[in-house]
């Protein structure tokens, strides 16, 4: 394996244009200023095998492509004293950095290169948000990377444009469907229409901050954050399988399992009356908004009566609560923090989940093999990979991830609030929960019989 090299894919005659910055851009843009160094942690990445290899112009040609296809690929953000602004720009150019390997190695190369990929920031004021990564098998392309900046693309919009990728690269004819491009979308938002939308949702907000509880934690509430917040992945086969098999029994889906097992699990140790989770909702609604690539997924606010109830039933009162949190995530998130700012005492809100799972369909991911629940739970694993930098009004942040096989839960936590032991205790609570239902369907199933 040789260093990679970086050469540039230009393109022009792009629609161009200047606008007000979109409610997701903002919210981005706030995030990763602040970030600094680790602004890269907020990047969107992903790939695609390419069979048959494709010569490396053709490859070029399919991500010019995208580039004038998708006008947030070619999107950079301008502070202008008063506001954030959008600039879309007609021409330019993006690297694509290149590496050569045998051609046994393309997917294990891929993958470390995506990570590389992965974590080299943007400027989102001077840089266009997209850079490119390909393997090189005896000259011929076997895998594309894609980075994007998280203003540019949340995770839905990636998978979208791996779908185009993938589209191009097999000769298929693009979807013909509208997409909503960010200026068109900024002009929604600030149009009355969208201004509506908005407030309706930052009511929602407000009146859930003021029925949910004041710690989800009591006992702990009030310390000062930790130095560091520890980072636990839990790595379950069992849990996979069992998921699919709960929402097919209850008949709700896998999304609706997975946060009331999350509810359950930190009410078993937390006590709280209510469980409030902000839950990233996708946004792709709205008519324009299922092919785009745009960052448009914001958090919703889930809010849960008696999380310690029969699992069940707390199951079909989540899929119930879960669509009122989608209802009412999009919004002004710049606005609603002001609202925020005005209340003596707001629920408790600093508790995140995040369902990534099927996103970026990789082979093998998230298809755990059909085994007995006992055989699978022998394998689950838990490990301590990293510790992050004190994340602000957080106590944890929960990402459901695909794995191969498996299924991964990464909890990023306020040790001072949840230290390791808990931590533990959630995540191997949320597995217990849902794969002692899924024995329990079994048992009923089998007795039918």
């Amino acid at each position: 394996m040789r260093l990679h090299r970086v050469e540039q894919i230009a393109f022009a005659e792009g629609r161009s244009g200047t606008g007000p910055a979109t409610w997701g851009q903002s919210a981005i843009w706030d995030v990763v200023r602040r970030l600094g160094d680790d602004a890269a942690r907020y990047n969107v990445s992903g790939g695609l095998p390419l069979d048959p290899p494709l010569p490396l112009d053709e490859l070029a040609g399919l991500v010019r492509a995208l580039l004038l296809r998708h006008d947030s690929l070619r999107t950079t953000l301008r502070w202008d004293g008063d506001r954030l602004e959008q600039v879309v720009h007609a021409g330019g150019a993006i690297d694509l950095h290149v590496r050569s390997c045998s051609p046994d190695d393309v997917t294990a190369t891929a993958y470390a290169f995506y990570h590389e990929l992965q974590a080299i920031p943007f400027d989102a004021e001077r840089e266009l948000p997209v850079r490119a990564g390909v393997v090189t098998a005896g000259g011929r392309a076997g895998y594309l990377i894609l980075s994007l900046s998280h203003t540019a693309s949340d995770g839905w919009g990636l998978r979208n444009l791996l779908a185009d990728a993938a589209a191009l690269a097999a000769g298929r004819p693009l979807s013909a469907d509208e997409r909503t491009q960010p200026l068109e979308e900024a002009a929604y938002q600030t149009s009355d229409k969208g201004r509506r939308r908005d407030a309706a949702a930052r009511r929602a907000w407000l009146d859930k901050l003021g029925r949910g509880p004041a710690s989800q934690f009591p006992d702990r509430a009030g310390r000062p954050p930790a130095a560091a917040f520890p980072n636990a992945v839990l790595n379950s086969p069992a849990l996979a399988l069992a998921l699919e098999r709960v929402a097919a029994g209850l008949e709700v889906n896998q999304g609706a399992v997975l946060l009331a097992a999350a509810a359950g699990a930190a009410a078993r140790l937390g006590s709280a009356p209510e469980a409030l989770f902000q839950v990233v909702v996708n946004n792709r609604f709205l008519p324009g908004m299922a092919g785009a690539v745009n960052t448009i997924a914001q958090e919703g606010l889930l809010l849960l009566p008696d999380p310690a109830e029969d699992f069940p039933g707390l199951v079909r009162r989540t899929f119930g609560a879960a669509l009122s949190a989608q209802r009412h995530a999009y919004y002004d998130k710049l606005a609603l923090a002001r609202d925020l700012a005005g209340l003596v005492a707001p629920a408790d809100h600093s508790c995140f989940v995040n369902d990534t799972r099927g996103l970026i369909p990789i082979d093998g991911y998230g298809r755990a093999p059909d085994e007995p629940l006992a055989e699978a739970l022998a394998r689950t694993t838990l490990s301590w990979p990293v510790e992050h930098a004190p994340r602000r009004n957080t106590t944890f942040a929960l990402d459901a991830q695909d794995a191969p096989g498996s299924l991964e839960l990464a909890m990023t936590a306020d040790a001072a609030v949840l230290p390791r032991p808990d931590m533990e205790r959630i995540l191997f609570g949320i597995e217990d929960l849902v794969v002692t239902q899924a024995l329990a369907l079994e048992k009923t199933s089998a007795g039918h019989r």
